[in-house]
Formats: C-alpha cells, sequence, structure tokens
C-alpha cells in the first residue's frame, strides 16, 4: 500500500484544495461553510501525516537525512496552513504566515518530487 505515493500525494493534494476553499469561504463572509471545511482540513492533516509517516518508515533508509527534511518541512507546512486560517479568522496579519507557508511548501514539493520515492518531475 505504501510502495508509491500516490495515497500521500492525493491526501496532501486534497487539503491544499480544501485550505483554499476554507480561506476563500471565510473571506467571502460565509462562516459555516468555512468551519465545515476547516474541519474537514484537520482531518487530512492527521491522514497527510500518517501516511507520510508511513512512506518515511519505509523508505527513510534511501537517504535518512533528507526524507528527514522533507517530513519536517511538510509538518511545517500544515502547522502554516493551520495559522492561516486561525489568524485569519481573527482578524490578524497574515503576510508572513503566507510567505512561510510558501517557502516550506516549495522546499517540501521540492525535495518530494527530487528523491528516489515516487515522481520525479524535476529532472
Amino acid at each position: 500500500m505504501f510502495e508509491t505515493t500516490h495515497l500521500h500525494i492525493t491526501t496532501w493534494v486534497i487539503g491544499l484544495i480544501l485550505f483554499f476553499v476554507a480561506y476563500g469561504l471565510h473571506k467571502s463572509g460565509k462562516a459555516q461553510g468555512s468551519k465545515i471545511s476547516h474541519m474537514a482540513l484537520r482531518l487530512f492533516y492527521v491522514l497527510i501525516i500518517v501516511t507520510g509517516a508511513a512512506l518515511f518508515f519505509i523508505h527513510s533508509s534511501i537517504d535518512a537525512a533528507l526524507y528527514g527534511v522533507k517530513f519536517i518541512l511538510g509538518v511545517l507546512v500544515i502547522g502554516f496552513m493551520e495559522m492561516v486560517l486561525v489568524r485569519t479568522k481573527k482578524g490578524k496579519k497574515t503576510q508572513v504566515m503566507w510567505i512561510l507557508l510558501l517557502l516550506a511548501l516549495a522546499g517540501t514539493l521540492y525535495l518530494g518530487f527530487s528523491l528516489p520515492v515516487g515522481f520525479n518531475f524535476l529532472g
């Protein structure tokens, strides 16, 4: 089941979609829809971490250091996604969180697509 990255990629793609849906619903003033999609996103956080951890423990012998960095960056992406949504709901500034989210996401995607397991879109 975890020989490939299909399940993990599916969970984080759905997670990113839910993140933008929750953010968009909140910005458009639809609090109930935003709350529901945010709770669904939190479920996907768990699924992303579980599938990522399974891949990490199975394949980390290939390059433990880089897979460890990718794992940490992935957890940071989830943390920054949550901070963006919560700070937006509280009316606080989110520019720094957006920058950190995009940097962590770029690093995670770069490592994920350049490491041996999974798809190699970068070369």
